[in-house]
């Protein structure tokens, strides 16, 4: 009962995405993934439970005068007895699956299969659910291996309803639409429950949609809708309905879902209302008209949730297709925060929401200003009605905000009213959408509202403390002579109050956009004020152009803006930058004559600029094209040079690379190389200065730290030497080694081999693939110890790389996993030249600071090597093995011992009390007592 209310409770309160393929699954949704945790946990347990009370593996006595049939065979060769049980196994992996424990259950359908590998029907059931599990997991490859193999094999009858739900999940998640529908024809006829079913119809008509079936995905869809399923799920249906039918009845469809935008039932999806309007208008290529549905869908939203973030995304390719950056800016920015993190596109909107808060400001300063010296350009008349003009769109849209919000607040205390059973109407904050956890100031849509309703009451403001507070001048006349009357002075008074009230006036209309003063003060009448307005133009244009250039990888926008700086403002104070700009910028377009036309007006105009020196260099269209590589052979030439003492060769390709490569990759590491070289001629002073130099001018460098350390030891008194050193060495390198005349003394290698110990790689930065060698030690390490949890961890550790295995109780553990790891070829192949090191957490705290990777390997072939290690398979058993009563027949010490090499004893110890432990039943070798 446990299994099936955890499997109710999820199947109820799932919440599918509509916008995108729903998953055959529930637990492919990640925010349902907890729904019936509980539940699941209690089945799970049950199942342990009855596992351990009744599993049967005693194999039972055979009359041997009796002759044995194939059946016969078959049930003495199996590994479980207790005809039931494997419901219990299966139960126990499904609701490990349904739960989104898929390592577990990947492991529970692993060893399922390999205890039932006898009997067909239960083998080709576990084998679907584990290659489920993987599909869900992600690990496709895997899913795709235990598919080609079952293939092999005559698939059981009885196990084909689970293979067809099996193809489905896989032809889906590999993007195979057309083969994943004939299987879900099949699932559909299999499904029982009836809401399921209705979701199985849905992810149907999607994929006949996906691959352009609209007839077909049309029916699929009002086949939800005959199923009477839950009213969101046939609300998306009708949707849907409307999105593929034919293109001659798109009014049609308008029509009809405009009605549904009307009807009280729908107020709260007309975000997909007004969305799947858009997307009929786009299909008749109305752009104009899909914006202004888009827009309405995004007022009208009522919650915050992925299908409004799906429009914004939408409205955004709109306005950035038309060159509409703040527009495309204002909803790449909201829909960032309503997307899920590993959508496919979230990277690439991520990375468009950052190219545009950069070129905002300047498409925003470049508008500004051009609509500003337009109205200067203006007369009276003219000026004053455009400005009004914009007064009365600006309070247009103000008072749309505030009978958006009004209506907003309207709903949410209705809402909370018919909760709480009261009338009484309760102010409420500003909507921020969904509940969060997020302080209020973090959330963009509160914070937005809160600056439009400060902007209302009290127009822009400058960020500065009394910012509400007047200025009140007062004036104090002095009459020391005592000749002024008291008339005279109240004349005064009154004419100071009169100017003061007057000035007050000007200042609060120049602060308010409501006002035609607001906007004149911005004008630039005068030449001073159009000069500082030039200014703040020619600079936007410079930074827009080149984003647009470099970024955005948009040429035309990049030409029309540079080519309008080169044409209208020649005077710009970084014309040679906007040269050398439009000189790449032909270039990359193939068009070489006019780029060529930039740099003779480089060396006409900017003759002693950077960029003249640069493409006038006779080396530059050969560093162009091979800089990397001659570079990279020259750096290989100087380095071996220095480690073979010859060092005149060295500095010779040092002033060589100093000339052709100044701002090269491989800058820092010439000028390391430098700084050994003067050192062995004996220019300390030199050697620092070049160490100085890589730690101020190179913080990211692989030497940086090496630089550092020998700046330290010098400032702490030590002394350089010269001689000898291998920069990419990092085997025999230590970052104590400036400390060798210290007299502390340093603690040694430890031989202990019963305590902790990890096996690791190390191997330098980007020489293998670390990604798939961390796959495949996972894989290996998941399917080859059942029994044993190993951690895996990656870390840096002074240019170099190392990737630990941890969770071994001794060394004779390590070294026989390092044995068993080396015969697998699809690691060994990735491995390449990475050091294996076996070695204690003791040890490891030394490596690399007091003692180098050469000196372990030294110590571990004197004192580890000639060890004999035990000949049991020490990783078969648990970490915390199970403590039962000691049988009869328990080996003696001595017995243990005599069955070892000769080199290795077990010490007796005293009897510690015992401690009862769950059992691991994992274990395949796992035998319960008195069955």
């Amino acid at each position: 009962m446990a299994y099936i209310d955890g499997a109710l409770e999820k199947e109820q309160g799932n919440k599918d995405n509509f916008t995108e393929i729903i998953p055959l699954y529930t637990v492919g949704n990640k925010s349902s993934r907890e729904l019936g945790k509980a539940n699941f946990d209690k089945a799970i347990k049950k199942s342990e439970k009855a596992i351990q009370l009744h599993s049967i593996k005693r194999r039972p006595i055979w009359d041997k005068n009796r002759r044995k049939t194939e059946r016969d065979i078959e049930w003495l060769n199996r590994r479980e007895y207790n005809p039931f049980l494997w419901k219990v196994w299966l139960m126990m992996g499904k609701a490990q699956f349904h739960q989104g424990a898929f390592e577990e259950a990947a492991s529970t359908f692993s060893y399922m299969s390999r205890l039932y590998q006898t009997q067909p029907s239960i083998y080709g059931k576990a084998r679907a659910w584990l290659a489920k599990t993987y599909v869900e997991q992600g690990w496709l490859y895997d899913a795709e291996d235990v598919i080609r193999n079952i293939q092999r094999d005559s698939l059981d009858w009885r196990a084909i309803k689970e293979w067809d739900y099996t193809y489905t999940d896989y032809y889906i998640h590999t993007g195979e639409y057309e083969k994943a529908i004939a299987y879900l024809q099949k699932v559909i006829k299999h499904e029982q429950r009836r809401k399921q079913k209705a979701r199985e119809w849905f992810l149907l008509g999607q994929l006949q949609a996906a691959i352009g079936r609209p007839v077909e995905a049309y029916k699929a869809f009002k086949k939800v809708t005959h199923l009477n399923p839950p009213y969101e799920l046939e609300f998306n249906a009708r949707i849907a309905m409307t999105e593929v039918m034919a293109a001659g009845q798109a009014k049609k469809m308008i029509a009809k879902l405009r009605r549904m935008a009307a009807a009280d039932n729908n107020k709260d999806y007309l975000d997909q209302v007004y969305y799947a309007i858009g997307n009929i208008y786009l299909a008749q290529k109305d752009t104009l008209n899909a914006i202004g549905a888009y827009e309405n869908g995004n007022k009208k939203a009522t919650r915050n949730g992925i299908e409004k973030g799906v429009l914004l995304l939408k409205l955004g390719h709109l306005y950035w297709d038309r060159e509409k950056f703040s527009d495309a800016r204002r909803c790449y920015s909201e829909a960032l925060g309503l997307l899920d993190k590993e959508r496919t596109d979230y990277d690439a909107l991520d990375k468009r929401v950052k190219i545009l808060d950069e070129l905002v400001p300047h498409t925003e300063a470049v508008q500004l200003q051009d609509s500003l010296q337009a109205l200067a350009k203006m007369n009276e008349k003219d000026r004053n009605a455009a400005i009004d003009r914009g007064i009365v769109a600006l309070k247009k849209k103000e008072k749309e905000e505030r009978d958006a919000e009004d209506e907003a607040n309207a709903l949410q205390t209705n809402t909370r009213n018919r909760g709480t059973g009261t009338l009484s109407p309760e102010r409420t904050r500003p909507t921020t959408g969904q509940q969060s956890s997020v302080w209020y100031f973090y959330n963009p849509l509160a914070v937005s509202q809160g600056k439009a309703a400060f902007e209302r009451q009290w127009g822009k403001r400058d960020n500065v403390d009394n910012w509400q507070r007047m200025n009140k001048a007062t004036a104090t006349l002095g009459n020391s002579s005592g000749e002024l009357t008291e008339a005279v002075r109240d004349s005064i008074d009154r004419a100071e109050a009169q100017a003061d009230s007057v000035k007050k006036a000007m200042e609060v209309a120049a602060n308010d956009p409501h006002k035609r003063e607001y906007y004149m003060a911005q004008i630039p009448f005068t030449h001073e004020q159009l000069r500082a307005s030039n200014q703040i133009l020619t600079e936007a244009l410079y930074h827009s152009g080149v984003i647009f250039k470099d970024q955005m990888d948009n040429p035309t926008l990049a030409e029309k803006t540079l080519r309008r700086l080169t044409d209208r403002y020649p005077d710009f104070q970084s014309m040679d930058d906007v040269y050398y700009h439009l000189f790449l910028l032909y270039s990359r377009m193939g068009r070489t004559d006019v780029a060529a036309t930039y740099i003779e007006r480089l060396k006409a105009d900017f003759p002693q600029s950077q960029w003249t020196i640069l493409l006038t260099d006779p080396y530059f269209r050969e560093n162009a094209q091979q800089g990397v590589h001659l570079e990279d052979s020259l750096y290989a030439a100087t380095y071996n040079a220095f480690k073979d003492g010859r060092y005149d060769e060295a500095k010779s390709n040092i002033r060589l690379s100093e000339k052709r490569f100044k701002d090269g990759a491989n800058r820092d590491k010439f000028i390391f190389i430098d700084g050994l070289s003067r050192l062995h001629a004996g220019d300390t002073e030199a050697c620092l200065e070049a160490m100085r130099t890589i730690v101020d001018t190179y913080p990211q460098s692989s030497l940086h730290e090496m630089a550092k350390t020998i700046l330290n030891g010098v400032n702490a008194g030590r002394q350089l030497k010269g001689g000898k050193f291998d920069v990419g060495d990092v085997w025999s390198r230590r970052t104590a080694a400036l400390q060798q005349n210290d007299t502390t003394r340093i603690k040694g290698f430890s031989a202990e081999r019963n305590t902790n110990f990890m096996f690791m790689f190390a191997y330098q930065p980007d020489s293998l693939n670390e990604n798939r060698l961390l796959f495949e030690l996972a894989k290996y390490n998941f399917t080859s110890y059942l029994v044993r949890n190993f951690d895996i961890n990656l870390m840096n550790a002074d240019g170099l790389r190392l990737m630990q295995v941890q969770g071994f109780l001794s060394y004779d553990e390590a070294l026989q996993y390092a044995r068993q790891l080396y015969q697998q070829k699809n690691i060994t192949d990735i491995v390449g030249n990475a050091r294996s090191i076996i070695i204690s957490d003791e040890n490891f705290r030394l490596l690399g600071k007091q003692f180098s990777y050469d000196d372990y390997a030294r110590f571990y072939a004197k004192y580890f090597a000639p060890l004999k290690v035990s000949t049991f398979l020490l990783l078969t058993e648990p970490a915390e093995k199970p403590t039962q009563p000691e049988p009869v027949n328990t080996p003696t010490i001595e017995q243990v011992n005599k069955a070892l090499d000769d080199e290795v004893v077990i010490e007796p110890e005293k009897q510690a009390t015992p401690k009862k432990k769950e059992p691991d039943l994992n274990d395949e070798y796992y035998d319960l007592e008195g069955f």
